[in-house]
């Protein structure tokens, strides 16, 4: 998010509305932390919706953050996307359609890992010509935790197989090593060496520096990802609501469960602070009830 939009706009409430010193301020603290926000998480303006802003909010209720100051928060923003549409500058206000939290923390959307290898699953039975790049997809960022900006910015040259690492540059040109599984890298190379190439065919110049490509031999964008997450459900008939950011967050959430330290899962995800890393500790214990819940039933007596 540009500091010179937030800057012009925090202008136009103060000589255009004539709202005080303090209430631009107070506009201004709102904007900037939330474009902290997604500036962490690699998101750019453009591409916020609904998830990122649940998400956003989850993590302001869970560190302590009171509804009053969150619906605030929310008020700011969604005259600030008012702005930025009455400009052009982005499509739609995804503000308008987001409610004002009532002081309970909703958790990100995860996985079970019943869920996660029946969709993998299913997935790979596909016959569909694009299977294998969305099974690539599939493996890589539920055993990365990648982003989904990171996932379609994604070069060949980051991706070493052999040791089954990809070298991510995060915000200020920070580079993190991070991980992923052998079934990952299996279904990379399948993909690579079969359908990279014969979408490369579509493509004029007939090359890309990019691993993952749509179906005119050009690197994907986020929201071509998000289709690709619909386009899943409807040819596996997994009905999950499926998005980029249930995948990072179930890879997380997995991890700690399975024993990993917070600082390392911090790492890989590439937070800059832990605190946005804490709320998978709540997912985690909230997974376990529900588990209990799904196999003990009587514990609901």
């Amino acid at each position: 998010m540009d500091e010179l939009l937030i800057q012009q706009y925090l202008a136009s409430l103060k000589y255009e509305k004539g709202f005080s010193e303090a209430t631009v301020s107070s506009y201004g603290r709102d904007i900037r932390k939330f474009k902290n926000y997604i500036d962490g998480e690699g998101i750019s303006y453009q591409s916020v919706d609904l998830q990122i802003i649940t998400n956003f909010l989850s993590m302001e209720l869970m560190n302590n953050i009171s509804a009053n100051s969150c619906k605030r928060r929310m008020s700011s923003l969604r005259s600030f996307y008012d702005y930025l549409k009455r400009k052009n500058i982005v499509p739609g206000n995804p503000f308008r359609l987001a409610d004002n939290p009532k002081g309970e923390t909703k958790y990100p959307a995860v996985l079970f890992q019943e869920e996660a290898q029946a969709l993998l699953e299913a997935n790979r039975a596909r016959t569909d010509e694009l299977a294998p790049r969305d099974q690539a997809i599939l493996e890589l960022m539920l055993s990365s935790g990648l982003r989904a900006s990171e996932t379609v910015n994604l070069k060949m040259l980051q991706i070493d197989l052999a040791r089954r690492v990809i070298r991510v540059r995060g915000k200020g040109n920070k580079d993190r090593i991070v991980p992923f599984s052998k079934e990952a890298k299996a279904a990379i190379v399948a993909y690579r060496d079969d359908l990279r190439l014969k979408l490369l065919r579509n493509n004029p110049s007939g090359r890309s520096e990019y691993l993952f490509l749509n179906s005119r031999g050009q690197k994907l964008t986020v929201r071509g990802l998000e289709y690709i997450m619909k386009e899943i459900e409807e040819k596996t008939g997994k009905r999950l609501g499926l998005h980029p950011h249930e995948l990072r967050h179930s890879f997380a959430t997995k991890m700690l469960e399975r024993g990993a330290d917070l600082r390392l899962i911090q790492e890989i995800l590439g937070h800059r602070s832990i605190n946005s890393t804490q709320i998978y500790t709540h997912l985690s214990q909230k997974e376990i009830t529900a588990e209990y819940e799904k196999y003990f039933p009587l514990g609901k007596e």
